[in-house]
């Protein structure tokens, strides 16, 4: 746990100091002054709605991620999963939120369950999230006339993923061939059974279901970049809302920077310039929406992890071994 908690504090330092330089960066751009008056013209009482909104997302992310755990018959409390899946959330702010593989560690620790067994619904998770932001990035193509060739490669990558984990002999052979080198020949039955979770949670039924309840969660935060154009009192419609967020978070995942973050900033900046929205306004809705979407979810993940942390702890003074879900093998 020690290291976890020097690993994590280092990566949200990093990662502030980042979120920092990039807001002073843009606020400077539109004119700092500008853009605090505009923070100041912005009717907060949207602000509860928005974050409704955001709250809605994680809930269905939660949906999707208890699916994934029946999927794979891992077993653990609704309290216990809820403080897990919250828990995540700090790492939003890692590279393509690969960093969410804390979840794992954290079933690890409470029920025994293999990493190589659940790591995959991480993986599951932000590829089911890819597709539904590059579906919902789609309905406002024809609007923008822009953005055809990012969605046409995204497809592609989501296309050559599927038929990778969904075509046995290819997966296994490039397995059996991994495993030759000698620094991966000892995680040969790790890399087998991540494999045999990653395609259980791809199979048809599972991809669908997951796709639309990631589609809502996903069309949640849309409409809550939709309520910052009401709160600037700007007229435009849901169309535009949903393609921006859409697409610029889309972008943002491609850049595989932490959080997207400048890559995402910018993309959102960029199209509300397109809409003849000054600078100032594009700007300071940009980081509003970035707080609450972003930055408020770590906020609430770090407390989740720091309560979820002071409960293994407390219960490692009580046994010698962490609890383990009977039944499961560790591989």
């Amino acid at each position: 746990m020690n290291g976890i908690n020097s690993s994590w504090h280092k990566r949200f330092l990093i990662s502030l100091i980042l979120g920092v330089a990039v807001f002073l960066g843009f606020s400077f751009y539109a004119d700092f002054e500008q853009t605090i008056r505009a923070f100041q013209a912005f009717n907060w009482r949207y602000l509860p709605l928005i974050l409704l909104l955001v709250l809605a997302n994680y809930l269905f992310r939660y949906l999707k991620w208890s699916y994934y755990l029946h999927i794979l018959d891992i077993r653990i409390s609704q309290k216990e999963s809820l403080a897990i899946f919250i828990s995540g959330l700090t790492m939003a702010i890692t590279p393509g939120k690969m960093g969410e593989v804390l979840k794992s560690y954290l079933l690890k620790e409470i029920n025994g369950t293999p990493i190589s067994r659940s790591a995959p619904i991480v993986l599951a998770e932000r590829f089911t999230d890819f597709m539904s932001i590059a579906l919902l990035s789609v309905f406002g193509v024809t609007t923008f006339r822009y953005g055809l060739q990012t969605l046409g490669i995204s497809f592609g990558l989501m296309g050559l993923f599927m038929v990778m984990v969904g075509w046995p002999p290819l997966s296994l052979g490039l397995i059996k061939w991994l495993t030759k080198w000698p620094l991966i020949s000892k995680g040969a039955a790790r890399l087998e059974t991540a494999y045999d979770s990653m395609s259980s949670l791809i199979m048809p039924k599972a991809l669908i279901c997951t796709v639309l309840i990631s589609c809502l969660a996903w069309f949640c935060e849309c409409l809550g970049f939709y309520l910052v154009f009401y709160g600037f009192n700007l007229s435009y419609s849901l169309n535009s809302s949903v393609f921006i967020y859409a697409f610029s978070t889309l972008i943002g995942a491609l850049s595989m920077l932490p959080g997207g973050l400048g890559a995402t900033e910018g993309s959102i900046t960029g199209f509300l310039l397109a809409l003849n929205i000054p600078k100032h306004l594009a700007v300071a809705s940009t980081f509003i929406i970035r707080a609450c979407t972003l930055w408020f979810g770590v906020v609430v993940g770090m407390i989740a992890l720091s309560l979820t942390q002071r409960k293994l702890i407390n219960e490692s003074g009580n046994r010698s071994l962490p609890l383990r879900h009977e039944g499961t093998k560790r591989v």
